[in-house]
Protein backbone atom coordinates (compact mmCIF):
# COMPACT_ATOMS: atom_id res chain seq x y z
CA UNK A 1 0.00 0.00 0.00
CA UNK A 2 2.87 2.38 0.78
CA UNK A 3 4.80 1.54 -2.39
CA UNK A 4 1.75 2.04 -4.61
CA UNK A 5 0.53 5.19 -2.78
CA UNK A 6 -2.74 3.43 -1.91
CA UNK A 7 -2.60 4.76 1.65
CA UNK A 8 -2.58 8.48 0.72
CA UNK A 9 -6.20 8.96 1.87
CA UNK A 10 -5.20 7.85 5.39
CA UNK A 11 -2.05 9.96 5.46
CA UNK A 12 -3.81 13.10 4.23
CA UNK A 13 -6.63 12.89 6.79
CA UNK A 14 -4.36 12.24 9.78
CA UNK A 15 -1.86 14.93 8.74
CA UNK A 16 -4.70 17.46 8.44
CA UNK A 17 -5.97 16.60 11.94
CA UNK A 18 -2.56 16.54 13.65
CA UNK A 19 -1.06 19.59 11.93
CA UNK A 20 -4.36 21.43 12.34
CA UNK A 21 -3.54 21.64 16.07
CA UNK A 22 -0.39 23.70 15.44
CA UNK A 23 0.55 26.30 18.04
CA UNK A 24 3.82 27.67 19.39
CA UNK A 25 3.53 25.82 22.71
CA UNK A 26 2.55 22.54 21.05
CA UNK A 27 5.44 22.89 18.59
CA UNK A 28 7.89 23.17 21.50
CA UNK A 29 6.28 20.14 23.16
CA UNK A 30 6.52 18.08 19.96
CA UNK A 31 10.12 19.12 19.30
CA UNK A 32 11.02 17.94 22.81
CA UNK A 33 9.45 14.50 22.25
CA UNK A 34 10.99 14.11 18.82
CA UNK A 35 14.39 14.96 20.38
CA UNK A 36 14.08 12.23 23.03
CA UNK A 37 13.05 9.71 20.36
CA UNK A 38 16.50 9.42 18.80
CA UNK A 39 20.12 10.45 19.03
CA UNK A 40 21.82 11.21 22.34
CA UNK A 41 18.77 10.62 24.60
CA UNK A 42 18.19 7.13 23.14
CA UNK A 43 21.91 6.32 23.36
CA UNK A 44 21.95 7.51 26.98
CA UNK A 45 18.84 5.49 27.94
CA UNK A 46 20.28 2.44 26.19
CA UNK A 47 23.64 2.82 27.97
CA UNK A 48 21.96 3.23 31.39
CA UNK A 49 19.78 0.17 30.75
CA UNK A 50 22.79 -1.89 29.69
CA UNK A 51 24.81 -0.81 32.73
CA UNK A 52 21.84 -1.58 35.01
CA UNK A 53 21.40 -5.05 33.51
CA UNK A 54 25.10 -5.86 33.74
CA UNK A 55 26.26 -4.24 36.97
CA UNK A 56 23.14 -4.09 39.16
CA UNK A 57 21.03 -7.08 38.13
CA UNK A 58 24.01 -9.17 36.87
CA UNK A 59 21.82 -10.39 34.01
CA UNK A 60 24.28 -11.00 31.23
CA UNK A 61 21.86 -13.03 29.12
CA UNK A 62 19.27 -10.25 29.36
CA UNK A 63 21.97 -7.74 28.38
CA UNK A 64 22.75 -9.74 25.22
CA UNK A 65 19.02 -10.01 24.45
CA UNK A 66 18.53 -6.27 24.97
CA UNK A 67 21.48 -5.41 22.73
CA UNK A 68 20.40 -7.75 19.93
CA UNK A 69 16.83 -6.39 20.00
CA UNK A 70 17.86 -2.71 19.92
CA UNK A 71 20.62 -3.11 17.32
CA UNK A 72 18.48 -5.49 15.24
CA UNK A 73 15.64 -2.96 15.13
CA UNK A 74 17.99 -0.22 13.90
CA UNK A 75 19.36 -2.51 11.18
CA UNK A 76 15.85 -3.58 10.16
CA UNK A 77 14.86 0.08 9.86
CA UNK A 78 17.84 0.81 7.60
CA UNK A 79 17.06 -2.16 5.35
CA UNK A 80 13.38 -1.24 5.06
CA UNK A 81 14.15 2.42 4.29
CA UNK A 82 16.46 1.31 1.47
CA UNK A 83 13.88 -1.17 0.19
CA UNK A 84 10.98 1.32 0.10
CA UNK A 85 12.91 4.54 -0.68
CA UNK A 86 9.89 6.65 0.20
CA UNK A 87 10.51 10.39 0.11
CA UNK A 88 9.52 12.46 3.13
CA UNK A 89 6.43 14.70 3.06
CA UNK A 90 7.03 18.22 1.79
CA UNK A 91 3.68 19.93 2.47
CA UNK A 92 4.23 21.64 5.83
CA UNK A 93 7.59 20.96 7.40
CA UNK A 94 8.23 22.44 10.86
CA UNK A 95 11.48 20.53 11.44
CA UNK A 96 14.13 19.20 9.09
CA UNK A 97 15.00 15.55 8.58
CA UNK A 98 17.03 13.72 5.99
CA UNK A 99 16.93 10.25 4.53
CA UNK A 100 14.00 8.13 3.48
CA UNK A 101 10.67 8.22 5.23
CA UNK A 102 9.28 4.68 5.55
CA UNK A 103 9.27 3.30 8.17
CA UNK A 104 9.79 5.97 10.81
CA UNK A 105 13.09 5.38 12.59
CA UNK A 106 11.95 7.34 15.65
CA UNK A 107 8.80 5.23 15.92
CA UNK A 108 10.69 1.98 15.53
CA UNK A 109 13.40 2.99 18.00
CA UNK A 110 10.86 4.14 20.61
CA UNK A 111 8.66 1.05 20.26
CA UNK A 112 11.64 -1.29 20.44
CA UNK A 113 13.51 0.46 23.25
CA UNK A 114 10.57 1.07 25.58
CA UNK A 115 8.96 -2.25 24.64
CA UNK A 116 12.05 -4.31 25.48
CA UNK A 117 12.58 -2.34 28.70
CA UNK A 118 8.99 -3.03 29.77
CA UNK A 119 9.47 -6.71 28.98
CA UNK A 120 12.71 -6.95 30.97
CA UNK A 121 11.46 -4.90 33.94
CA UNK A 122 8.08 -6.68 34.16
CA UNK A 123 9.29 -9.50 36.44
CA UNK A 124 11.16 -7.05 38.68
CA UNK A 125 8.03 -4.98 39.35
CA UNK A 126 5.79 -7.08 41.59
CA UNK A 127 2.87 -4.74 42.22
CA UNK A 128 0.12 -4.69 39.53
CA UNK A 129 -0.16 -0.90 39.70
CA UNK A 130 3.59 -0.56 39.09
CA UNK A 131 3.31 -2.82 36.05
CA UNK A 132 0.31 -0.89 34.76
CA UNK A 133 2.09 2.44 35.26
CA UNK A 134 5.20 1.16 33.45
CA UNK A 135 3.19 -0.10 30.45
CA UNK A 136 1.11 3.10 30.33
CA UNK A 137 4.23 5.29 30.47
CA UNK A 138 5.93 3.26 27.71
CA UNK A 139 2.84 3.41 25.48
CA UNK A 140 2.28 7.14 25.99
CA UNK A 141 5.94 7.95 25.36
CA UNK A 142 6.05 5.81 22.22
CA UNK A 143 2.78 7.24 20.88
CA UNK A 144 3.82 10.84 21.58
CA UNK A 145 7.14 10.37 19.80
CA UNK A 146 5.31 8.99 16.75
CA UNK A 147 2.74 11.79 16.73
CA UNK A 148 5.53 14.37 17.04
CA UNK A 149 7.00 13.13 13.77
CA UNK A 150 3.68 13.67 11.98
CA UNK A 151 3.12 17.05 13.64
CA UNK A 152 6.58 18.29 12.63
CA UNK A 153 5.94 17.24 9.02
CA UNK A 154 8.87 14.84 8.69
CA UNK A 155 6.82 11.63 8.41
CA UNK A 156 3.58 10.41 6.97
CA UNK A 157 1.23 8.73 9.47
CA UNK A 158 1.70 5.46 7.58
CA UNK A 159 5.46 5.77 8.24
CA UNK A 160 4.75 5.90 11.96
CA UNK A 161 2.20 3.06 11.92
CA UNK A 162 4.56 1.03 9.73
CA UNK A 163 7.39 1.67 12.18
CA UNK A 164 5.25 0.47 15.08
CA UNK A 165 4.15 -2.64 13.20
CA UNK A 166 7.68 -3.55 12.04
CA UNK A 167 9.09 -2.96 15.49
CA UNK A 168 6.23 -4.86 17.13
CA UNK A 169 6.83 -7.88 14.91
CA UNK A 170 10.59 -7.74 15.52
CA UNK A 171 10.08 -7.41 19.28
CA UNK A 172 7.50 -10.23 19.41
CA UNK A 173 9.73 -12.57 17.39
CA UNK A 174 12.75 -11.69 19.54
CA UNK A 175 10.85 -12.24 22.80
CA UNK A 176 9.44 -15.52 21.50
CA UNK A 177 12.93 -16.76 20.58
CA UNK A 178 14.36 -15.55 23.89
CA UNK A 179 11.62 -17.24 25.94
CA UNK A 180 12.01 -20.47 23.95
CA UNK A 181 15.79 -20.40 24.53
CA UNK A 182 15.29 -19.90 28.28
CA UNK A 183 12.84 -22.80 28.47
CA UNK A 184 15.23 -24.97 26.47
CA UNK A 185 18.07 -24.14 28.90
CA UNK A 186 15.87 -25.01 31.91
CA UNK A 187 14.88 -28.37 30.36
CA UNK A 188 18.53 -29.15 29.56
CA UNK A 189 19.62 -28.34 33.14
CA UNK A 190 16.82 -30.45 34.61
CA UNK A 191 17.74 -33.45 32.44
CA UNK A 192 21.39 -33.44 33.57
Amino acid sequence: MVGEHAIAWFDDRVIAKVQGLESNSLTGFMKFFTAIGAGIPVVAITAVAMAFLYFVLKHRLELVFFTVVVVGSALLNMVLKLAFRRERPTLHRIAEASGFSFPSGHSMAAFTLYGVLCFLLWKHIRHPFGRFAMILFGCLLTATIGISRIYLGVHYPSDVVGGYLCSGMWLAASIGYYQHSLEHRIVNRASR
